[in-house]
């Protein structure tokens, strides 16, 4: 989730790489290539080991053409390839180039195999598991999917709805002096302490503390110099530990542009993984 002038970070992070774990039954595929859909081949046992398996996904590891899932939101001629198809009608789509970094069987107990799957922007573990059933002769669709990173933000990073809504309600309390119950969980003054420290945003991307004037020249829309960043092509620009200024690209030598600027209040907040 982003909040506030960070919602114009969130351009960077469409190619981010991403984490998945989930797991793949095998034995039949499904309209939709996963536990929603209908299925499309009749059942049949399934006779796998894990050194077949993990011989088979090494194959889909790299750089690969893959079709999306008729039910996805691709479009065709204007129109998103799941509304065609839940009207049963054909849906061609072209296939994409995607890039799997790693695909790895974590454990295989029956029909069931558990994987991790680290993989590039818009890479569909729906067709992932669908095309290894085909591959493999016996169908396949992905039964459950849960992704643990995307870009530097990690599962472990998480907070649930429910927690931001909690010390949100906390925030409002404190703010009109209403007492909690003594019984009640003690939960962060502010929101803060929930949200990721804007130094840690964009690691690709080296920081510098600007002063004043240069921060007052960002946020005029002025060329600024920044000789200690010659060869970065963006960078960061902070004023203070804390707040993010802007995005600045290199123009030419040691001088930089800013292509988002962040008009910091105090009502500003850094993304929260949800």
């Amino acid at each position: 989730m982003v909040c506030g002038g960070f919602t114009r970070l969130a351009q960077f992070y469409l190619l981010s790489e991403k984490v998945y774990e989930g797991t793949i039954r095998f034995g039949f595929s499904t309209d939709t290539y996963d536990a929603e859909g209908e299925p499309t081949s009749e059942p049949r046992p399934v006779e796998l080991t894990r050194e077949i398996l993990e011989e088979q996904a090494s194959r889909f590891c790299g750089v690969i053409e893959q079709f999306p899932p008729p039910f996805s939101a691709k479009k065709i001629k204007g129109v998103p390839a799941y509304k065609l198809a839940r009207k049963q009608k054909d849906v061609t789509l072209k296939p994409v180039q995607v890039e799997i970094k790693e695909l790895q069987i974590l454990s295989m107990e029956g029909d069931r195999a558990q994987f991790r799957a680290r993989v590039g922007s818009g890479t569909y573990m729906r067709s992932v598991a669908h095309d290894l059933g085909r591959a493999l002769g016996c169908g396949a669709h992905l039964e459950k999917l849960r992704r643990t990173s995307a870009g530097e933000f990690k599962i472990e990073d998480a907070h649930t709805l429910e927690e931001i809504a909690a010390a949100a309600g906390n925030c409002l309390a404190s703010l009109h002096r209403v007492p909690m119950p003594a019984s009640a969980e003690p939960m962060p003054e502010t929101l803060d302490e929930l949200f990721i420290h804007p130094r840690k945003l964009l690691p690709e991307f080296p920081s510098v503390t600007a002063d004043e004037q240069t921060v007052a020249r960002i946020r005029s829309g002025l060329t600024v110099n920044l000789p200690e960043l010659s060869r970065a092509r963006q960078v960061k620009v902070f004023a203070g530990q804390r707040e993010l200024v802007a995005i600045a690209t290199r123009v030419a030598g040691t001088l930089f542009h800013a292509k988002v600027v962040l008009y910091s209040t105090s009502t500003e907040r850094a993304p929260t993984p949800a």
